[in-house]
């Protein structure tokens, strides 16, 4: 059970070291970019400039040049009623250092800044101004005008702010103790980095703040190492930076993980190229902090070598070699496994021979390599068939890097064949590359057309029916030149072979053919043919039918004639007149329906006429019943 529960830790802390451990570092090209950046600065027109650009340099190690002259420039760009103008001011001349700035009424000033009201950030610009003018400052005071501050601002950019100056305090004044929570507010991204809201520059500041106040309370920072791994891995990806105040604020915080009692990235690289062959079979890795120095004797060991495709482990506990040149840099020979071509990832572990708490990601970095193999293309054979396949394909062999010397003819009856083998020239064992083209071009207009050989088996081939490929070289007649194309990422020896020259027949085009074959021409139009509308009958047919429709009415008043019809019942009303007149119109719309409206306008002009229909109806009918109940009353 121990040793399952090792074996699972150990397998744990690769996993971590995998993800966490820098595979970069400030090199020197990127000192002397970010030095440049510092020097661009120049000539200064402010305060905050001046200090920025010239601490850069200081951390970088760079001297700033006429220092007198920059000095009078610190100083005449003071403006001493301002607090941000003499702290930036102060800083600068005490990073020139034999450089004085002075401003009547500072002292005064700056205490009257520091109050319980006031900003963290004026409250850190006012001590460090006070600090580096060599002026007093009440310590007790800015620790309670801290206090309060904190109090109404606790971003974490203020905490970066306070760290600073309790740092530079007699006491902690309780600062140590918020340096963990304020680490927990770090965003996450990816697995890998942790970044405070606001950036290089915010994060630059709290974590160079925690870990001056940590050495000033001679405790280690709460932070552990896997989070310390995953600022660093931010702090590099952002090395490439170009404003100077995070410029400035990114080397203080590099140079600080790179010395402090309690925590120091170690940085694995690979320093030698990534491709690896028995012409070059050594493995160079750089260890070293994230300024791209030496860390000392150390024993550096390739846990594993892991093939990328089919997982397998070439390699294990391998020692590597020190470079008698250079202290940072580890060499392994690695062909000495004889590991198939193709990627490799090499897990790599670190280990002072001099016993050093402080570094952290000594296990588990890894870095790429690919080894490459040399290839050599055999059993070459090119020739002509018959399209049909009723004879044997006439083919010629060639040996590379010859040309046949006589050229191929084909016409649109024939095809071209080509096969081929590629091997490695160490093993001989057959390879299979991820580029293998066939290229022809027209000698007399320079066309290329590029086809693809395939694979069948440990062998290639290519065939070329000339007759159906008429319209990929179009219909062109005449001489082509006959090209191999073989690269790959694992071939060190890519090449392309001119293999012969090919007089290729096509047939005639005709602009029938053309016409078809060409998807994107244009076709004809289509015109829609609507049904006719049907003829109606003539005018006799439809009076005829009209005649009839009326006929029963006409019968029915005849018959209401002849046996009397008793309409002295009708009641003479607003409401009675109405109503018919209403009801008369609804069977004229009918008609009008009929003869010339639309259905659309026949229900326009029903909705119309059923208002006052309804109403009257409704009147009509209860006068009726109102006038039958008084009757039987009666």
């Amino acid at each position: 059970m121990a040793g399952a529960t090792s074996i699972l830790y150990l397998f744990a802390v690769a996993i971590v070291g995998q993800a966490l451990t820098p595979s970069t570092f400030l090199t020197t090209v990127d000192q002397k970019r970010l030095t440049n950046v510092f020097k661009a600065a120049q000539p200064y027109t402010d305060a905050a400039s001046a200090h920025y650009s010239i601490l850069g340099l200081k951390l970088l190690g760079s001297p700033v040049a006429n220092a007198k002259e920059t000095c009078k420039t610190v100083t005449s760009l003071v403006q001493p009623d301002d607090v941000a103008s003499l702290y930036h001011a102060s800083a600068a001349a005490a990073a020139l250092g034999n450089c004085k700035v002075t401003a009547a009424g500072a002292e005064a000033l700056l205490g009257a800044a520091i109050k319980d009201t006031a900003p963290v950030m004026d409250i850190f610009q006012a001590f460090f101004a006070l600090k580096n003018l060599g002026l007093k400052a009440d310590n007790a005071k800015i620790g309670t005008a801290l206090t309060e501050a904190l109090k109404k601002d606790d971003t974490p950019l203020s905490y970066g702010y306070a760290f600073l100056v309790a740092a530079e305090l007699p006491s902690e004044n309780k600062m140590f103790d918020s340096i963990e929570d304020i680490i927990a507010q770090a965003d996450e991204v990816d697995d890998k980095y942790l970044q405070f809201e606001g950036g290089l520059f915010v994060t630059s500041l709290i974590i160079d703040g925690a870990y001056k106040l940590a050495q000033k309370a001679k405790k280690a920072p709460t932070l552990s190492p896997d989070k310390v791994m995953k600022f660093s891995n931010y702090f590099l990806s952002r090395k490439h930076v170009h404003q100077l105040r995070a410029a400035c604020h990114f080397v203080s915080v590099s140079k600080t993980l790179t010395d402090n009692k309690y925590h120091i990235p170690v940085a694995v690289t690979l320093a030698s190229p990534v491709a690896v062959s028995q012409s070059s079979a050594v493995v160079q890795v750089r260890v070293t902090n994230l300024m791209g120095n030496s860390l000392g004797d150390l024993t550096v060991t390739a846990d594993s070598a892991r093939h990328l495709g089919d997982e397998a482990i070439v390699l294990s506990k391998k020692p590597f070699t020190a470079s008698k040149t250079d202290s940072s840099l580890y060499e392994l020979n690695f062909m000495q496994t004889k590991p198939a071509r193709g990627f490799y990832k090499l897990t790599i572990s670190v280990a002072p021979k001099k016993a050093d708490s402080r570094l952290i990601g000594t296990t588990g970095a890894e870095v790429e390599v690919k080894v490459t193999t040399q290839v050599s293309v055999e059993n070459v054979e090119v020739g002509v068939a018959d399209k049909d396949q009723t004879t044997a394909a006439r083919t010629t062999k060639i040996q590379h890097p010859n040309k046949a010397a006589n050229p191929f003819e084909a016409d649109y009856h024939q095809k071209m064949v080509m096969k081929f083998q590629l091997k490695e020239k160490v093993s001989g064992k057959p390879l299979t590359a991820h580029q293998t083209f066939v290229k022809m071009t027209n000698q007399n207009t320079n066309q290329e057309i590029i086809f693809v050989a395939e694979t069948t088996g440990d062998s290639y081939k290519f065939d070329l029916d000339v007759g159906s490929s008429a319209s990929d070289f179009g219909h062109q007649s005449g001489k082509y030149t006959m090209e191999l194309i073989v690269g790959d990422a694992v071939i060190e020896n890519p090449f392309s072979w001119t293999l012969a020259d090919v007089n290729l027949i096509f047939p005639e085009r005709t602009t029938e053919k053309e016409t078809a074959e060409n998807r994107y021409a244009k076709k004809p139009e289509i015109k829609h043919m609507f049904r006719e509308a049907e003829k109606r009958p003539p005018a006799m047919v439809s009076m005829t039918f009209t005649a009839l429709v009326f006929l029963p009415a006409l019968i029915l008043l005849f018959l209401w004639m002849q046996i009397g019809t008793n309409i002295s019942n009708f009641p003479m009303s607003m409401s009675a007149i109405g109503f018919h007149l209403c009801l008369g119109a609804v069977f004229a719309l009918y008609y009008c329906y009929w003869t010339h409206l639309s259905m659309f306008e026949t229900l326009k002009y029903l909705g119309l006429v059923c208002i006052p229909l309804f109403i009257f109806g409704n009147r009509l009918l209860s006068g009726i019943a109102a006038k039958r109940k008084g009757e039987k009353k009666s």
